[in-house]
């Protein structure tokens, strides 16, 4: 799929998709999430937000499959997750990137030795995969550390050869789990700020999870803020910060004005 294909916003069916989506955990009545549909538009930046226990991580552990709900349905490109085999879902994955809060690198392995850990799954020949990796570490700024250690890098190179190796499989989605709250202010913005120009260039579909509404206002087309497991509100992000009207939300309105 071409990045102008994937750009196609409107009546483009979703790239991802939750219809009544509901998760509980082994034989306890708490529910992790509640009754949650939503749905993501190719080629946007799509941002969920909520405070801690508001059902983020379920949702997240969801969308790559880590979880299955509980009553619902999630969808990404189409295909119902809970359907898929483990061999197909194996397949599913490679088309969903992810990115960590914490980074998720390999300590063992070069800056390079990471970025190609996933190439190393599929069929590609050292020759591209070495190809490959050479692109994406030039892409995401890191083309000078390649045979660097994670140890070795700061806080924000190391997220940004997270995002080059959650690239490595050419994606149609990629997923970030509080992928900047480990970052002080000025890394974020630069981080957020490949994430927009990724989306832009690649016409890249993205889901952030985060706490943080400034996070949102900077970067997310739409947003949908999760409170205790239910999904209370969503729309443009312009539309929420000028009269979002559930409290969750305009709680999290206030902490940024402080």
């Amino acid at each position: 799929m071409s990045a102008e294909q994937k750009r196609v916003r409107g009546d483009a069916s979703p790239v991802v998709r939750l219809t009544n989506v509901s998760k509980r955990y082994g034989g306890s009545t708490a529910v992790a999430l509640d009754q949650v549909s939503l749905s993501v538009s190719p080629g946007e930046i799509f941002g969920i937000i909520g405070q801690s226990g508001a059902g983020k991580s379920t949702l997240i552990r969801l969308l790559n499959a880590l979880e299955r709900p509980s009553e619902g349905q999630v969808e990404v490109d189409g295909v119902d997750l809970a359907g898929l085999s483990p061999a197909e879902l194996r397949t599913l994955r490679r088309r969903i990137g992810m990115i960590f809060q914490n980074f998720g690198l390999l300590s063992s392995r070069t800056v390079a030795g990471n970025v190609a850990f996933p190439l190393e799954l599929t069929d590609a020949t050292r020759t591209d995969r070495n190809a490959k990796v050479a692109a994406l570490l030039s892409r995401v700024g890191l083309a000078e550390y390649a045979d660097r250690y994670p140890a070795q890098l700061s806080g924000g190179q190391k997220q940004r050869v997270g995002i080059a190796r959650a690239l490595a499989t050419d994606p149609d989605v990629l997923l970030c789990d509080e992928a900047t709250s480990a970052l002080d202010p000025e890394t974020t913005r630069s981080v957020l700020g490949l994430l927009r120009d990724l989306n832009r260039e690649l016409g890249l579909t993205i889901v952030l999870i985060t706490h943080e509404m400034d996070v949102v206002r900077t970067v997310c087309d739409r947003v949908a803020v999760l409170d205790h497991g239910r999904l209370v509100e969503t729309g443009a992000v312009a539309d929420i910060f000028e009269s979002g009207a559930h409290p969750a939300t305009r709680r999290m309105l206030a902490a940024l004005s402080l």
